[in-house]
């Protein structure tokens, strides 16, 4: 089965996430499918396009092909539309 979910990266205390394809057997921060946006918390900034970007056709393409989404997606991709 494959996944969409956040793959972690950064440096230790400043954490970055790339919000990657993957499938649901691999590790998180193992080898992703496609990676489709990025999500950095780190930033104080109140531009959500610097902190936040997502490709959300390759969200739905993933979706029609059967990729269930982890908890944390779903909040993000509200969170980039209002923003658009």
């Amino acid at each position: 089965m494959v996944r969409i979910r956040l793959s972690r990266y950064g440096r230790k205390k400043l954490s970055s996430y790339r919000i990657v394809v993957i499938s649901s057997k691999k590790p998180r921060n193992g080898k992703y499918i496609e990676k489709i946006g990025f999500f950095n918390p780190s930033i104080n900034t109140n531009n959500i396009k610097n902190k936040l970007y997502i490709n959300i056709d390759r969200i739905y393409f993933w979706k029609k092909k059967g990729a269930s989404l982890s908890k944390r997606i779903p909040n993000l991709i509200k969170m980039y539309e209002r923003s658009i």
